[in-house]
């Protein structure tokens, strides 16, 4: 759902709350049943925020929360991959798949990623290993994996569940499994606030061993077209809710 990651300046601060200051640059997350990042000015708990770098701008700071904690915290909080394992990873060229598919090559994991046919050129840019169109090609041609990262649920994720090898894990965000793994976990988590993973993943991004991929960035007028149902677009779509932010 749109609406909860932002980047901007703290514009004022609540009754005591620490470790922020008013004209300091930060990016996170809204509370999920606030939403409302959508706007002007947004109130936001400080533990879901972390400073922001000067030379990082808002658009990739604000690509970045939500898709980055979900990978981090589905590949390795939840799936425990490792190096020289296997993990297929569904909607490579979306937010969450484009950066698992970066974070789990950075940790010597071997990179099966989906999606449709013209996410092929995305997924090759990130460095799979292979690449599955599953609209035309057999999901289960990729044989054994240790690790699947579900985005998408319904039928990719009960097609998913008996490729896991024993011992491995089934991790979706999509919604809770209805199969599992036959000798295997199968996870659905909600992804949550951290601080000082934030501050990991931006420096990455400063680094240059980490790359979100923005689709679009729109005006904010433009966001119920930018987000309307059945739209398919590759990345992040931004919406800059000022001019030069």
């Amino acid at each position: 759902m749109p609406g909860h990651e932002l980047s901007g300046v703290v514009a004022e601060l609540g009754y005591g709350t620490t470790g922020l200051s008013v004209g300091q640059r930060v990016f996170g997350l809204a509370h999920w049943t606030q939403d409302g990042s959508l706007a002007e000015y947004t109130a936001v708990e400080a533990r879901n925020l972390a400073p922001l770098p000067a030379d990082v701008d808002h658009t990739a700071a604000a690509a970045l929360p939500i898709s980055g904690l979900t990978a981090w915290q589905a590949l390795f909080d939840h799936g425990r991959l490792t190096a020289g394992q296997t993990v297929l990873v569904h909607g490579v060229a979306g937010g969450v798949g484009s950066i698992a598919v970066q974070l789990a090559r950075e940790a010597g994991a071997r990179v099966i990623g989906t999606g449709r046919a013209g996410d092929r050129g995305t997924a090759v840019g990130l460095g799979v290993d292979a690449f599955v169109d599953l609209q035309a090609d057999r999901l289960e041609g990729v044989g054994e994996v240790d690790l699947v990262l579900d985005v998408i649920g319904g039928e990719v994720q009960e097609r998913s569940a008996p490729l896991v090898r024993a011992g491995g894990t089934l991790v979706t965000i999509a919604s809770p499994p209805e199969v599992r793994p036959r000798d295997g976990r199968a996870v659905f988590f909600v992804v949550e606030p951290d601080r000082a993973r934030l501050a990991d993943l931006v420096q990455r991004l400063r680094d240059g061993r980490l790359k979100p991929i923005v689709g679009e960035v729109r005006a904010l007028a433009e966001a119920p077209a930018a987000f309307a149902p059945g739209r398919h677009a590759r990345g992040k779509t931004i919406i800059r809710v000022m001019e030069g932010g």
